[in-house]
């Protein structure tokens, strides 16, 4: 199903008011207003029974008559019918959660495309998209490629042990070398 202009001309004037009133009550509202408009659920894949009566699709109110169905928000769904409101990626498909927002239901890229937060890598300054994949040291955000010594560009892998020292990542032959050279305190992570 592709969506009209008109669908998403509705669509973003409903994001843009669901944005607009939460950053007017931001100070009064509660953190249960966030829980209220954002779900992260999960998708269960059910067997369908031979011996009992035929499930309704919330999608497209037919009954269910396949093999397999969907089970997700309390309903049960075709595996054609659960899909991204903006991508139309079949959600049981692409893995066992889906997001919800202002009655929207999204897959995980889409979701954090439309409402995730994005930040700056703290290696090269670059804007990181919400949905790509990161390192975290302490408060420091990184892309993946980015995340390396920043003295001798040595990529870590996983298991490697790496140390922050002034908000600079460090391999571990680095760190020891300043360390002999100005006895400072080891933060490994």
């Amino acid at each position: 199903m592709r969506w009209t202009s008109d669908q998403w001309k509705f669509l973003l004037s409903s994001l843009f008011n669901i944005v607009f009133s939460l950053l007017w009550t931001r100070q009064i509202m509660s953190s249960c207003l966030c829980r209220c408009l954002y779900n992260e659920l999960g998708i269960q894949m059910l067997s369908v029974q031979p011996d009992t009566k035929p499930k309704g699709c919330a999608g497209c109110n037919r009954k269910i008559k396949d093999r397999y169905l969907l089970k997700a928000l309390d309903k049960y769904w075709h595996e054609d019918c659960l899909k991204c409101a903006c991508c139309d990626c079949r959600l049981g498909e692409v893995g066992s959660t889906l997001y919800t927002k202002a009655n929207l239901i999204l897959c995980r890229r889409d979701y954090l495309r439309l409402f995730g937060v994005t930040g700056n890598c703290a290696a090269c300054s670059k804007l990181i998209p919400a949905f790509e994949m990161v390192m975290r040291a302490k408060d420091n955000v990184y892309h993946l490629d980015c995340f390396a010594c920043q003295l001798c560009n040595q990529r870590f892998c996983v298991g490697d042990k790496f140390f922050l020292k002034n908000n600079m990542i460090l391999c571990q032959t680095d760190y020891e070398e300043g360390l002999m050279k100005e006895g400072y305190a080891p933060q490994v992570r």
